[in-house]
């Protein structure tokens, strides 16, 4: 007997906890949050198409610089012009920086300063990020990171103004990588350049044909 009362327990349990169960309010599932919104646009160079995605929600005022110009075809026929190799750490290691070069004819005002510790877009490898000279003073010059440069981000501690405010990252590449790599590769001239920039610069600059937004797909 004891036995059967035990076997009867049992579907008695169950039955009662599916009944409890349906008047329990289903747990309502986690939002999952959205991607930060990009626009993509294409680098055609005489070595290859470059994608990027740029930042237009977490670093827009430096992605609508980036846009301007391309809408505006101030790129087309510039050129990537400075490859600088670092010796150390895992190879590739280093970026290629091309624009503008500061002509008068192609330049827009300088845009406002957009830190990486405001916008969260770091310095990784593929990221685009603008050049300058002093914070605030960037126009339509560009480099693209072949490796991780955390020494780029600001570092809000530092008592440098500098590194403070460190260098604006709004975008990365997602298509053609490869294509950074060959310019990357392109032979550079050991005297041309000065300072810093001595033996970075490409014996024969990489044309840039034109940069235009990605068509939606």
């Amino acid at each position: 007997m004891t036995r059967r009362f035990a076997f009867l327990a049992a579907p008695l349990f169950l039955l009662s906890a599916a009944v409890v169960a349906q008047d329990q309010p289903a747990a309502s599932p986690e939002p999952v949050p959205s991607a930060p919104q990009t626009v993509d646009v294409v680098i055609q160079t005489e070595l290859g198409n470059i994608r990027l995605a740029l930042e237009s929600e977490r670093a827009p005022v430096t992605t609508a610089n980036f846009l301007r110009y391309t809408d505006q075809k101030r790129f087309d026929g510039t050129v990537f012009y400075r490859a600088m190799r670092l010796a150390w750490g895992d190879q590739p290691n280093g970026l290629i920086q091309g624009g503008t070069q500061m002509n008068p004819k192609r330049i827009l005002k300088p845009i406002a300063h957009e830190a990486t510790s405001q916008t969260g877009v770091l310095h990784k490898a593929g990221a685009i990020s603008m050049a300058r000279y002093d914070p605030g003073s960037a126009t339509g010059d560009f480099s693209i990171l072949l490796s991780d440069m955390p020494g780029l981000d600001a570092d809000p501690a530092s008592a440098n103004p500098d590194l403070a405010a460190g260098f604006a990252a709004f975008g990365h590449v997602v298509e053609g990588m490869d294509v950074v790599q060959a310019i990357w590769n392109a032979p550079v001239d050991p005297e041309k350049g000065e300072g810093a920039l001595k033996g970075q610069m490409i014996q024969q600059p990489v044309k840039i044909i034109s940069v235009r937004r990605a068509p939606e797909p």
